[in-house]
């Protein structure tokens, strides 16, 4: 359905035009100052130095033109602005047409298009740690609000799993583990369906393996192990495979916690069959040139202000970079699902990466045309002091032990406070704990830093999760003493808190468009922490259930009921949902 601005835009712009003047100066925008009308025109003002007579002539004369039904005010104020209040049944006809069409009336702005979201960047034999929550929880959420906007949408976890930390991991499994039968270059046997390490010794392996990096023997045998592994060598790819399954398993548990999904699992090694062919490709048709022994592809502008070095595409030694596998995914993605856009969600110190990857693929044409590449480089969650969050021995934490730490706080507020019955107590605290951690964080914008504060997140007041939640539950609470709602129609605002909560309302669509064209969920969150302060005050401030005429209180149970059914539609694209009671 049509944005509430957009129809009041063209209301005011064939008012424009019957008053004698362009249309296209008839652009309605929400008022800057809510105490003194809603929305309001400027465009008097510039059609007065095209038709040189006063503003004030041209915005009475417009004013003239418009339906006073659909105001409440309208009226022409010096020098030349046109401010307006709409009319209850104005917005009690727009909120009922929101309340019955499909998700609110929201335009399907993606339908037929189909985007490829990479975002998680777990990488394999490694635990989850706070460095890995950014990219799950805002690129989930990027990808919940296009799928709500229309399009195909694929989430894909770009797995890790084909570097030197295989290498490292299969020279020092060796080192421990010489007679393995993986290491026995002549074995032509069925090697053992049983791993040889569990995750926890996995875990211990690689750390240990990564220390001895300085050694020049065992970096030389590590780096031999890579690239047999990626030569196919049997052994090591059986080890290989025991990795990829015990650490998916782990990942998929951690990542479940979070309620974070992603649609494909595909990693580097799955990029690693297109490489040779895009690098020859791209050698043959003189995209990719030697310098100083590596082959690389100039993606310098002349418009670009500042330095962008050319791309390597493969070094001096003959291997592969990262660069080489993002842009033979690009590769097996369009031939796969010639997406219309790829969205990719990491720290925002890959921008310059990013940069010379998505120019690469435009200048090689692996990318059609018209496919959008975007890369939301995201800022750093620090601790409660401002400084890189470290555990207390200076270590990186773990993601599984921060998600930890904050369901042991909610849940110590909940019991201390009787929330909810002992047997709701969990249920209930991971839903809040999850709201508190994931509203913390998309509630800053994506690329700047933050400070991580528990208490703060974690509070049923202000600006957090745990508020909406307790909206939302608030909301659930009056409705069940009232009984079904679905069916009640809107009525027109009974006092002006119901007609600020209607307002608030009709901006739902827009708010959703804003966010996914920004790349900003926290445009979300600023939206439903608006709607969910209006409702708020309409419950303080009117009489729900004690309200004497049913008819009156059917309309106030069908307005709530709307604000509960957009703000739980709204946390799910932010990745966490509202328990019963609180």
């Amino acid at each position: 359905m049509e944005k509430i601005l957009d129809i009041i835009t063209a209301k005011m712009q064939a008012a424009f035009e019957a008053a004698g003047y362009d249309a296209s100066f008839g652009r309605v925008n929400v008022s800057n100052r809510p105490d003194l009308c809603e929305y309001q025109c400027n465009g008097a003002l510039a059609a007065a130095k095209q038709y040189k007579c006063a503003p004030i002539q041209i915005a009475n004369a417009v004013v003239a033109q418009l339906d006073a039904s659909d105001y409440d005010m309208v009226e022409a104020v010096m020098p030349g602005f046109i401010n307006l209040k709409l009319s209850g049944s104005f917005l009690e006809k727009y909120l009922e047409e929101m309340r019955t069409a499909e998700d609110f009336g929201v335009a399907k702005i993606g339908a037929g298009k189909t985007i490829v979201v990479d975002y998680g960047g777990a990488n394999v034999a490694k635990p989850l740690h706070i460095g890995h929550l950014r990219p799950a929880i805002i690129g989930e959420a990027m990808k919940r609000l296009y799928k709500f906007l229309g399009y195909n949408t694929i989430g894909d976890v770009h797995l890790g799993d084909w570097g030197l930390q295989m290498g490292l991991i299969i020279a020092e499994l060796q080192e421990r583990q010489p007679d393995l039968p993986y290491f026995d270059p002549d074995f032509t046997g069925d090697y053992p369906a049983e791993s040889p390490f569990t995750l926890s010794e996995l875990e211990e392996i690689y750390p240990t393996a990564s220390g001895k990096k300085k050694d020049p023997e065992f970096a030389e045998k590590a780096h031999t192990a890579t690239y047999e592994l990626q030569q196919g060598r049997r052994g090591y790819r059986a080890i290989w495979d025991h990795i990829m399954r015990i650490s998916l398993a782990d990942l998929h548990r951690v990542y479940d916690a979070l309620d974070v999904h992603f649609e494909k699992w595909l990693g580097e090694s799955d990029a690693d069959p297109y490489i040779p062919a895009m690098v020859e490709d791209l050698k043959n048709r003189g995209l990719a040139i030697l310098s100083e022994g590596a082959w690389v592809v100039p993606v310098a502008e002349e418009t670009d202000k500042k330095e962008v070095p050319p791309m390597i595409l493969v070094k001096s030694d003959g291997s592969a970079i990262y660069a080489t596998t993002d842009l033979a995914t690009l590769v097996q993605r369009t031939q796969d699902w010639n997406p219309d856009k790829v969205l990719y969600v990491t720290d925002k110190r890959q921008n310059l990466h990013f940069e010379q990857v998505f120019r690469a693929a435009r200048k090689s044409g692996i990318v059609k045309e018209t496919c959008e590449l975007e890369h939301i480089g995201f800022g750093t969650m620090n601790g409660k002091d401002g400084k890189p969050f470290k555990t207390r021995d200076g270590g990186v934490l773990r993601l599984e032990q921060l998600v930890k730490d904050m369901t042991d706080f909610v849940r110590s507020k909940v019991v201390e406070n009787k929330i909810v019955d002992e047997s709701e107590v969990e249920a209930t605290t991971q839903k809040i704990a999850l709201a508190a951690l994931k509203y913390g964080d998309l509630s800053n914008q994506p690329t700047k830093d933050y400070n991580f504060d528990l208490e703060r997140f974690a509070a049923f007041e202000g600006n957090t999760g745990p508020y909406i939640l307790y909206t939302i539950v608030r909301i659930k609470s009056i409705i069940g003493k009232y009984g079904e709602y679905k069916h009640l129609p809107i009525q027109a605002p009974a006092n002006a808190y119901a007609k600020d909560l209607m307002l608030s309302i009709t901006k739902f669509g827009p708010a959703m468009e804003s966010a996914l064209k920004s790349s900003a969920p926290n445009l979300i969150c600023a939206y439903i922490y608006d709607l969910a302060g209006c409702v708020n005050k309409f419950y303080h401030e009117t009489r729900i259930l004690g309200e004497e005429n049913e008819e009156l209180k059917a309309g106030y149970i069908a307005l709530i009921g709307l604000a509960k059914d957009i703000l739980e539609t709204c946390i799910n694209l932010l990745g966490f949902s509202a328990p019963d009671k609180m």
